[in-house]
């Protein structure tokens, strides 16, 4: 499947509230990769900085992304984000024209 968007971000939590953010973040990953159509979506915590999650996503298409951005599993992700004392949300997508091997 060809790639046609990246989209590159973070969220960031006070650092003590990680332990309590990841069940609601397993069930969002898992309910997107499921459900969504994404090629790739990965998420990671960042060891250097505690309390930052690092996500890569990969679609298939501008559409395919838009509809993720209004699946059922958002607004409960983003509800519990927010309890959880989300601090920081940035996203950036990118269009892909082409790829090369690196």
């Amino acid at each position: 499947m060809e790639v046609k968007v990246a989209v590159f971000g973070y969220l960031r939590f006070p650092p003590g509230s990680i332990d309590s953010v990841r069940p609601h973040l397993m069930t969002f990953v898992e309910a997107t990769r499921e459900h969504d159509g994404c090629i790739a979506y990965d998420v990671a915590e960042d060891l250097a900085d505690p309390g930052l999650i690092r996500f890569s996503e990969l679609w298939p298409s501008e559409e395919s992304l838009d509809a993720h951005l209004v699946a059922p599993h958002i607004a409960p992700w983003r509800e519990a984000a927010k309890k959880l004392g989300l601090q920081e949300r940035v996203f950036t997508a990118y269009t892909t024209n082409s790829s090369r091997d690196v």
